[in-house]
């Protein structure tokens, strides 16, 4: 059992973290989107299209073994974090995106008419409007994130799933060890969309 708490720790504080980079950054890359000018808005597309249609598990492998060559190392765990934060950050961001254009036009036009600047109208108008409108579908990328996790031990992180199996390897015991994951896995999704339900209900208040 220690086995399993803790590989269960390490995949929580992969999905939390990972979360956590995710929602922040794709919060960046969306309104970036938004720039007045294209010089911003052309790369962070080009960017974010390159992230978004390669596999995660080539860009773990680019982040553990080539940044090292160029004098960048990180933990295996610390590198599965970014990678999976920076992967669905590219989703996230078009989910915030949506969010933001379904703001109504009239909320941006009232900003103009109060003379409000540029950032306190992200940051006290829109922002606030577009997220309550986009907590469910980020909660579908919690899940994501969450059934991604096993790929982090292609770079040698002993998550859940990892330490279950080189635990029934010893034993022989495969099908209890890979159950128990199964239903940890089931039992995490369902806790983070409660937490996400009830935070959705708090912000349409």
């Amino acid at each position: 059992m220690p086995h399993f708490w803790d590989g269960l720790l390490v995949t929580l504080q992969a999905l939390v973290l990972g979360s956590l980079i995710s929602f922040s950054v794709g919060l960046v890359w969306a309104v970036a989107f938004r720039a007045p000018t294209r010089f911003v808005r052309w790369p962070v597309g080009l960017v974010t299209e390159f992230i978004r249609n390669t596999p995660l598990l080539v860009q773990l492998f680019f982040l553990f073994f080539v940044l090292p060559e160029w004098g960048v190392q990180f933990s295996a765990l610390t590198t599965g974090v970014v990678a999976i934060g920076l992967h669905y950050s590219t989703y996230t961001a078009q989910v915030y995106r949506a969010g933001i254009e379904a703001v109504p036009a009239g909320q941006w036009e009232a900003a103009r008419a109060l003379s409000l600047p540029y950032r306190r109208t992200w940051t006290a108008v829109i922002l606030p409007q577009a997220i309550r409108r986009v907590v469910p579908a980020l909660g579908n990328y919690v899940v994501a994130m969450l059934k991604d996790t096993p790929l982090l031990a292609g770079i040698g992180v002993l998550e859940l799933l990892q330490r279950s199996r080189l635990q029934a390897a010893q034993t022989f015991q495969y099908t209890e060890a890979l159950t128990v994951v199964g239903v940890a896995f089931i039992v995490i999704s369902y806790t983070a969309s409660l937490l996400l339900r009830s935070l959705e209900r708090r912000l349409v208040r």
